[in-house]
Order: C-alpha cells, then structure tokens, then sequence
C-alpha cells in the first residue's frame, strides 16, 4: 500500500479482471484490490453453502442435493460466442492455458407456445418448423444472403449499401414476416430490443454472420462454449495473468476508498489507514456511487433442477431465448441452463436461470412464462440487481466505472464494454486479424490511417481492423 501505480483496479468481477490482465501484459504497473475475500464480485460462481447464506439465510441445504462442493452457480450466467470478442482476448492473453472449454449442445428460440431450434443456416430454416413453406424459401434466401456478404466485395452486396439501408428496408426486400423477423433479429443477430430495425442493416448482417461463424468453429450444437466448473473460473484465470506479469492483489480489503487532488483528479486509494498512490481508478459502480446513475433492474430464477429443459432435446446445457413480441414486453427474456456435463453440479442435476430487464415491480410475475418452461425444480431462488452506468467524464478525473451486467445470456455486451475502457486508458484500440487480436495506439491510427490503406508494404491483413470507437471511424 505505501507504493505508487499505474492503475488501481477496485474489484475482481470478470470485467476488472480481464482489465487487469489487459494492462499488466501492456506493462503497467497495476494493484487489484477487493473488499470481498473471494474473486469474482459480482460474477462469481458459489457454492451450495454459500448459495443457501446467500438467499435462504442457512448454510444448511438438504442433503438430497449432495455435497456442496460439486456446485458452481453463476451469479451472471452467460455463455460464450466460439468467435467471438471474449474468445480473441482469451486467445491474445493466452489465458486459454487456466481454463477448459467445453461446447454447449443447443440453442433455441421460443415462438407461439413452443421451443425450437434455431435455424442458423439457409439449409436448416428449409427444414426449420418456424415457418410456413413459402417462408422457408424467403428465409433461406436472407440467411444465404448474410453467409456470402462480403464486405469487400460489392458482387455480394446485391446493390444494397448497408451502412445507408435500415435493417427494417433489407427484411421489406427478402419480404420476410413478424414471426421469422422475430428469431433473426433476436436468436440469431442477439438484439435486446426491436431498435435495430431502424438502424443500417450492417451491424446485424455481422452479428448473424458471428453466429454463423462461432456455429461452425466448433461443430457443436449452438454457437457458444463455457467454461467447465463455471464461469467464475475466468476472473481467477485473469488474476492469474495479471499475477505473472507482476500485477499485486490484495482481496478482504474493506473500505477502499478513492481519494482526489483540489482538482478531482484521482490519486490514489484509501483502505485500513493507508493510501496506495495511483495515476488511474477502474472499478466497478459499486466503488464509485457517486459517479454513475441508474439504468434499469435485472430479475432472475435460478433453479436447482434433476432434468433438462423440456422440448430441447435433453440438452445438458442450453440457451433458450424469449424474444420480446412473444410475451408482449419491451425486452427478452433469457433461459440458461447448465448441468453436471460442464461440473457445475452433480451427476444427474442441472442448473438453470431465466433472466429479464424488469419492466414492472412484479418480477416474479414477470419471470413466469420462462418458470413454466423449466419444469419442475428441486428448489428456485429469487433475485433482482440494479445496473448502473457511469456518467462522469474519464479524461476529467481518471476514474474508468464498467457498467453494470445486463440480463443476455451471452457476453458480446460485457467484452465491448471492457475494450472500450481498455482504449480509454491505454489510447490502444483493438484490430481483428482473422482470430487472433493486437492493440495499436489510438494516434498511430489516427496519424496512419491514410496509409494504411494506400501503403501496399503495411501488412495488407491490418485493413481488416475491428474498432467502435468513434473517432476512429
């Protein structure tokens, strides 16, 4: 504590300690720090003890459940895109050597009453029973679209700018119905809302054109991965990272405190009487109350099951998504389950989670239609969080806040998130090489972008550059 930092990371949820790691390999001095005596804050996994201390007030669960320590619950279930953002900063951090993966077997939609799987390819919505015949050809059509548009190649565009078409114009050329327009643009592209449909086309060709990707990288039966024992292995795994690249963490630290200079700038953090000195503060909202504001609520079930989900082919993990219209809400609703196959419980139990941006004070009613299509469960257990974003200005104070998780099953929210503060700190923006990613400064961009694209000795690859920073495009 009587040293000076880089950075001082206040919290060890996944997106503080993906941060972490990020800075520690960038060679920043950084000192982590947590008022919790567990990594994963927020985004941990627990155990059947501490899940019962959690929500039921006893440390005493039946014993029909087993032993304890062969639960990992996820306090933010999500699953992860196999090509997707989280992947290429595992992949870039080599922290693929801390964890093991395994495939998860299915991902549905829910449409009129009923569960099925999601077409993701031109070849499954022909056979997909979401659709009339005749829309089955339109579908097949779209989809076959999206797999051969090519950027780079205007042949593929169909004489279509999609930075200047809506997605709402695209679907009116396909001539696509409600129903079909539902899945695509919730199932497969992942929006939370129907907002999409008035913004360019292009960002949703790319979201389904990931799915598609993350699909085939694998060969499994959905487009997502996740780690085995939980996800609350990860936040550990980039502790580890941040650990060998001589990062210093200090967890049961209570009362951290963020100190400022006359002018509001941070220098430093307060905790037991002593003050670590620092150029930098990333934290979560809880640190930070002040400097962040109130954006919406997340509802969850968490269920303790003996079978799967119903109808999704005795899949022992699974995504089920709820899209919006179905249930006549603002936003989806989101099931997740996970079971013994992934050890996170028990031979022969399973774990799964519906989760919503609550739109009433009733979420438990709110909850219901994603409930009754759990089936019957062991026990269940209630929970509702607030989300906050941060409303101070970064470049003012040098306080870098994450924002709250969201309710999505998926974590292509959260990893945009953390390199978007990851270039605010360091001024690095994130390229994409096919699957592997490397930082370059914001001005090195900024001053080269002409040749970039004009300077046939630059590595032709960096043309294909990834970034959603503003400035930069």
């Amino acid at each position: 504590m009587d040293e000076e930092y880089d950075v001082i990371v206040l919290g060890t949820g996944l997106k503080e300690c993906i941060l972490s790691g990020l800075l520690s390999v960038d060679g920043l001095k950084v000192l982590h720090m947590d008022r919790n005596d567990y990594y994963g804050g927020e985004s941990t996994s627990l155990y059947l003890v501490q899940l019962w201390k959690r929500f039921r007030g006893s440390d005493k669960p039946p014993a029909h459940l087993g032993s304890s320590r062969d639960y990992n619950v996820d306090m933010i279930p999500k699953f992860i895109m196999a090509n997707g953002a989280l992947v290429r900063v595992l992949i870039h951090t080599d922290v693929t050597k801390y964890l093991h993966f395994k495939s998860v077997d299915g991902s549905y939609v829910y449409n009129k009453g009923k569960v099925h799987k999601v077409p993701a390819t031109d070849m499954e919505a022909l056979k997909s029973p979401l659709m009339g015949l005749f829309e089955k050809r339109r579908a097949s059509k779209f989809i076959k679209f999206v797999q051969d548009y090519d950027e780079k190649n205007p042949e593929t565009h169909e004489g279509l700018d999609l930075t200047r078409v809506t997605t709402r114009e695209l679907i009116v050329k396909y001539g696509l119905g409600d129903n079909t327009v539902d899945f695509i643009g919730h199932a497969l592209a992942l929006h939370r809302d129907d907002y999409y449909l008035d913004e360019p086309a292009l960002d949703t060709v790319k979201r389904m054109k990931l799915y598609a990707e993350s699909l085939a990288r694998f060969a499994g039966g959905s487009p997502y991965i996740y780690p085995l024992y939980g996800l609350g292995e990860l936040p550990q795994a980039f502790a580890r990272l941040s650990a060998v690249y001589g990062g210093t963490y200090m967890l049961n630290k209570p009362e951290c405190k963020v100190e400022f200079d006359e002018e509001g700038k941070v220098i430093g953090v307060t905790s037991e009487g002593e003050t670590a000195k620092c150029k930098k503060v990333v934290c979560d909202p809880s640190y930070l109350p002040n400097k962040v504001r109130k954006v919406g609520k997340v509802a969850r079930a968490i269920a303790i099951m003996s079978h799967p989900i119903p109808n999704t082919n005795n899949s022992h993990s699974v995504q089920v998504i709820l899209p919006q219209k179905q249930l006549d809400r603002k936003s989806d609703m989101y099931l997740f389950c996970c079971s013994y196959s992934h050890n996170v419980a028990p031979k022969g139990k399973f774990i799964a989670f519906v989760s919503i941006e609550a739109e009433t004070d009733q979420p438990e009613i709110e909850l219901k239609p994603g409930i009754d299509l759990l089936g019957p469960a062991d026990e269940i257990f209630f929970e509702t969080y607030d989300r906050y974003e941060p409303v101070n200005e970064p470049s003012l104070d040098n306080c870098f806040v994450s924002t709250s998780y969201d309710a999505t099953t998926h974590f292509e929210s959260t990893v945009l998130d953390v390199l978007n503060m990851y270039t605010m700190i360091t001024g690095k923006v994130m390229i994409r090489v096919f699957q592997s990613l490397i930082f370059v400064h914001f001005e090195f961009v900024r001053d080269n972008l002409y040749s970039l694209f004009t300077d046939t000795s630059f590595p032709l690859l960096l043309l294909q550059f990834w970034c959603s920073d503003d400035d930069l495009q």
